[in-house]
């Protein structure tokens, strides 16, 4: 009967030493544990726009638009004007491709504009005669100039000036003056808004046609 009584007596010493020590040691341990998982010291709130930059997807990145331009291809002439246009055909350029045409400057003439007939051009030659002026010439049949008066035709523009001034001096006030033209010469196509396809290929084209080449617009041009 003793012998029991100190049996459990060591067994509740045991178990109360387990239950002081060991729980402890392990509440110690998982509070340790805890205050390094917490760190509170660290902790940082963040803001809202801080917050959704961390959330926030990426921008791609802005591609530089490249600027459209004015570009004309030439000069041709002769039966390479129609090649080229069959040229240009596969472009698909539509409205933006158009033709100009530079006529051939043969000198300058002092001249009236055409009259609406050959007796009101007749007239106007009779008023001249009477201020005397009796260098003038009415055009018969060419189709843009047919009854024009010319008055002179000279080889600079300064000389045709000059003789408009003695004509002013005599009292004539409806001359004027303008190049003369002669058949057409040459010929450029020019393509507006065209993109770096465009413009490769155009240079591309120009290999076929010697002596031409592949430029901006002038000014005036891309006023147009």
């Amino acid at each position: 009967m003793r012998l029991l009584f100190f049996i459990l007596l060591l067994a509740n010493g045991a178990f109360f030493a387990y239950a002081w020590f060991g729980a402890g040691a392990q509440a110690n341990g998982d509070a340790q544990l805890l205050g390094q998982q917490l760190n509170p010291g660290k902790i940082r709130l963040l803001a809202s726009d801080q917050v959704g930059a961390l959330t926030r997807k990426p921008e791609p990145p802005k591609v530089a638009a490249v600027p459209a331009v004015c570009l004309e291809w030439g000069a041709l002439s002769g039966a390479d004007v129609a090649r080229a246009e069959q040229a240009l055909e596969p472009l698909a350029l539509g409205a933006k491709l158009t033709p100009r045409k530079q006529e051939d400057v043969t000198g300058f003439w002092v001249y009236v504009p055409p009259l609406a007939s050959r007796q009101s051009a007749t007239q106007k030659a009779g008023e001249f005669k009477r201020l005397g002026v009796d260098d003038y010439f009415v055009v018969p049949d060419d189709p843009k100039w047919r009854n024009a008066i010319s008055l002179g035709v000279f080889k600079t523009e300064e000389a045709a000036k000059a003789r408009l001034a003695a004509l002013r001096a005599k009292g004539v006030r409806s001359a004027t003056v303008g190049a003369r033209e002669g058949q057409p010469g040459k010929t450029y196509f020019q393509v507006r808004d065209a993109n770096p396809a465009v413009a490769a290929k155009l240079n591309e084209l120009k290999q076929g046609f010697a002596g031409t080449e592949v430029r901006e617009c002038g000014a005036d041009e891309k006023k147009g």
